[in-house]
C-alpha cells in the first residue's frame, strides 16, 4: 500500500507576496499590523473573563434573592449563644454594628431593614441580651424584642444589706445583695447555665484593694480601716437597677456596681451636703442607713434629727438595727446579750457611728439625712403595727411610750 503513494510531498503554497520581495518599509509595517493582532486578542480575552465573573456574580446575588441565601443575611437557627450589650442612647444602627461585630448579624443593614417600624427595637432598654451567632436578621429582631432573652438584670430595693438576712419571727430569709448580683448573674449559653457565686463575690469584697474595688476617694479610708471584712463595702452599692455582665469576674463586677454608685450618690449632692453639715460623705451614707432600717419614710427626716441631737449630746445611739447588723437577722427587740456584744456596729456599746452603714440606703433617707427636720427630740419607738412613731426629748415619756408599744406587741421578741 505504501507504494500508491507519491514519493515527493507537494511544496506548500506560499500566501502574499514572497518575503524576500518585501521591501524593508513593508516588513516594518508587517510586524506592526501583527503586533496590534495580539494586543486586541489580549484585550478581548480580558474582557471575556470579566463579563463571565460578572455573570457568575450577578447570577450569584439572583440566586440568593431567590432562595434566600443573600450574603448580606444568614440563614438557618445559629451557631452558638453569645452574649450582647445595648448602651444608652444606642441607635438601630449601632446596635445592628454591635450584632454584626459579634457575627450574629451578617450585616447592619440588613438588620436595621428587619428592625424597621418595629416599636421592641426603638424602645430597647439599655443593658445585656443573649442571642445566637450568624442568625437572620429578622430572627435577631424577635430574639432582642423577647423580654425573656434579657440577661444581667439587677434590682436593689432599698434597705438591703451585702448578706442575707433572717426575721427572727417568721424565719423569712431576705436575700442580700451578693445573693441577688449571683442570680442576675446567671445566663444560659448552649445548655450551659453559668453564675458568679455570692461566695465569690464575698470574697473578692474581702480581698481585694479598695481602689481595686473603685470605692470612691472619700469612702477609702473607712473601708481599709475594716481589713479583710466583707462588711467594709456595705452601703457602697446604692439600690436600684443596675445591667451587669453575666460574663464578667467578680471584682469587675463589684467595682462596675460602686462605681456607679458613686457617681449617682455624688451627682445627688452628697459630696456638697457633707461639707455644709460638717461631716464626711461617708458619715451621711452611714446616718442615711440608719434612717432607712429605723424609720418608715414619713418619719425619715425626725429620725434623722434623733441621731444627729444625740451624737451632738455625746449620747450611744443604742439602735437594735446596729445589734442585728452583723447576725444577719432582723428582731424589733433584741436581747440583753446581743445588746452586749461587742461588735464594730453595736451603738449600745459603742460611741458615735457604727463602723460602716448597716444597709444600702434610698434616696428618700438619704436626702432625710442631708436635710434634717428641726427639733429637740432625743427618743423615739414605734407603737403599733401601723407604723406609729413618737417622738420626744424626755426620758420618762419615752419609758411611757416603750410602755404603749409593749402593749401593742410590737416589741415583742418571739423568744
Amino acid at each position: 500500500m505504501a507504494d500508491d503513494w507519491p514519493s515527493e510531498r507537494a511544496e506548500p503554497v506560499a500566501v502574499g507576496p514572497p518575503r524576500h520581495r518585501m521591501t524593508r518599509r513593508d516588513r516594518i509595517n508587517d510586524a506592526r499590523i501583527r503586533r496590534r493582532r495580539r494586543v486586541a486578542g489580549v484585550g478581548a480575552l480580558a474582557m471575556l473573563v470579566i463579563v463571565v465573573v460578572g455573570a457568575v456574580f450577578l447570577g450569584s446575588r439572583m440566586w440568593n434573592s431567590l432562595f434566600g441565601g443573600s450574603g448580606d443575611d444568614y440563614t438557618g437557627d445559629g451557631v452558638s449563644d453569645v452574649v450582647i450589650q445595648v448602651h444608652e442612647g444606642d441607635s438601630t444602627t449601632a446596635i445592628g454594628q454591635t450584632l454584626q461585630d459579634q457575627n450574629v448579624v451578617a450585616t447592619s443593614k440588613a438588620f436595621v431593614e428587619a428592625a424597621s417600624g418595629n416599636p421592641a427595637i426603638s424602645a430597647i432598654q439599655p443593658g445585656f441580651y443573649r442571642v445566637r451567632t450568624e442568625i437572620p436578621a429578622a430572627n435577631a429582631v424577635s430574639r432582642l424584642a423577647d423580654p425573656a432573652n434579657r440577661v444581667g438584670r439587677l434590682v436593689i430595693p432599698e434597705g438591703r444589706q451585702l448578706d442575707d438576712v433572717e426575721e427572727v419571727k417568721t424565719n423569712r430569709v431576705t436575700a442580700g445583695i451578693f445573693t441577688l448580683i449571683s442570680n442576675a448573674s446567671c445566663v444560659d449559653l448552649d445548655g450551659d447555665r453559668r453564675c458568679v457565686s455570692a461566695a465569690d463575690l464575698r470574697n473578692i469584697a474581702a480581698a481585694a484593694p479598695a481602689q481595686m474595688l473603685s470605692v470612691p476617694q472619700w469612702a477609702v479610708g473607712p473601708v481599709d480601716r475594716l481589713g479583710a471584712d466583707h462588711r467594709r463595702l456595705e452601703g457602697l452599692i446604692a439600690p436600684g437597677t443596675w445591667n451587669i455582665d453575666p460574663s464578667a469576674e467578680p471584682q469587675e463586677i463589684l467595682a462596675t456596681l460602686i462605681a456607679a454608685s458613686a457617681a449617682q450618690y455624688e451627682g445627688a449632692g452628697l459630696l456638697t451636703t457633707a461639707t455644709a453639715l460638717n461631716m464626711s460623705p461617708y458619715e451621711i451614707l452611714i446616718v442615711a442607713s440608719l434612717v432607712q432600717r429605723e424609720a418608715m419614710p414619713p418619719d425619715f427626716s425626725k429620725v434623722a434629727r434623733v441621731i444627729y441631737n444625740r451624737l451632738a449630746a455625746g449620747r450611744t445611739l443604742e439602735f437594735d438595727s446596729t445589734v442585728n447588723y452583723p447576725l444577719d437577722r432582723i428582731e424589733v427587740a433584741t436581747t440583753d446579750g446581743d445588746r452586749g456584744r461587742e461588735t464594730a456596729w453595736n451603738t449600745y456599746v459603742r460611741p458615735g457611728l457604727p463602723a460602716t452603714p448597716i444597709c444600702s440606703p434610698g434616696q428618700p433617707a438619704l436626702v432625710a439625712a442631708e436635710q434634717p427636720e428641726p427639733g429637740d427630740w432625743l427618743y423615739f419607738v414605734t407603737v403599733d403595727m401601723q407604723g406609729t412613731t413618737l417622738f420626744t426629748r424626755e426620758y420618762e415619756q419615752h419609758l411611757a411610750n416603750i410602755e404603749i408599744a409593749k402593749r401593742n406587741g410590737v416589741l415583742d421578741s418571739a423568744r
